[in-house]
C-alpha cells in the first residue's frame, strides 16, 4: 500500500481524524470543520506509530538528505521528532511556544550550532501559523532550516500561501484528500461527501457544505 494511503487508514482506524459532516466540530478559531483530528493517539499505538515514524525518518531522508538534527513543535511534534532522530541517529530538540520565565530562559531546547541544517518536525498544519513561528525562531537563531515533515496536512489555501511567503517546504506523510478517498472507501463517510470536504479545505469560511449532504 501506498504510504500516503496506509498512514491515512491507520489514522482512521484509531480515530485519530475521523469525520463528522453532519455536525461539524468548532475549532478554537470558530471555524466550524467536518474532521476532527489529534494525531497524539498514534503514541499510544505501537505498530501505527511505527509507520508513522519510520515514514518520517523516509521523508526526511528522500527529501532532506543533509540533515544535521530535528526540531520538534512544542508539544505534538517533540515526541515523532525524537523517536525518528533515534531511528536515524541524529540530534534533536524542541522549540517552545514561548521562552521559559526561569533559568537560562530558553525557547529553543537541545542543542543547536550555528548554520546547522535543521527539519523542523511537526505532527498537523492547517493554517501554518504556529509551525512557521517555529521556522522563524530556528532561523533568528542561525539554524539553517531545510524544511518541515508532518504526519498530516489540509492543504488549505492560506497555509500554502504562508509557506510560499516563508519560502519554506513540507512534506506530509498524508493530507486531506487522500483520507477523504480512503475514509469514502472505508465506509467512514458516504463517497457523495468527499465533494462537501474538499469544498471545506478549498474555503473554510464557506459553510454551504454543512447542508450539502441533506
Amino acid at each position: 500500500m501506498e504510504l500516503k494511503h496506509q498512514i491515512a487508514s491507520d489514522l482512521l482506524s484509531i480515530k485519530a481524524v475521523f469525520f463528522r459532516p453532519e455536525e461539524p466540530f468548532i475549532w478554537a478559531s470558530g471555524i466550524k470543520s467536518p474532521v476532527y483530528c489529534d494525531n497524539r493517539l498514534t503514541l499510544s499505538a505501537p505498530e501505527i506509530r511505527g509507520h508513522i515514524e519510520n515514514g518520517l525518518a523516509q521523508l526526511i531522508r528522500e527529501n532532506y538528505l543533509e540533515a544535521e538534527a530535528l526540531m520538534g513543535t512544542s508539544t505534538a511534534g517533540i515526541a515523532h521528532a525524537a523517536i525518528t532522530a533515534h531511528i536515524m541517529g541524529l540530534p534533536m530538540g524542541y522549540v517552545r511556544s514561548g521562552a521559559k520565565d526561569h533559568g537560562r530562559k530558553n525557547q529553543i531546547e537541545g542543542r543547536l550550532e550555528p548554520g546547522q541544517k535543521v527539519v523542523v518536525v511537526e505532527d498537523l498544519i492547517s493554517t501554518g501559523g504556529s509551525v512557521l513561528e517555529v521556522v522563524e525562531i530556528l532561523r533568528e537563531a542561525g539554524a539553517e532550516v531545510l524544511g518541515i515533515v508532518s504526519i498530516f496536512t489540509y492543504g488549505m489555501k492560506k497555509g500554502l500561501d504562508r509557506m510560499a511567503a516563508a519560502n519554506v517546504k513540507n512534506v506530509s506523510l498524508t493530507d486531506f484528500d487522500t483520507i477523504a478517498e480512503v475514509a469514502a472507501q472505508q465506509n467512514y463517510i458516504r463517497p457523495e461527501d468527499i465533494a462537501r470536504l474538499i469544498a471545506f479545505r478549498n474555503d473554510p469560511s464557506d459553510e454551504s457544505w454543512i447542508g450539502g449532504g441533506k
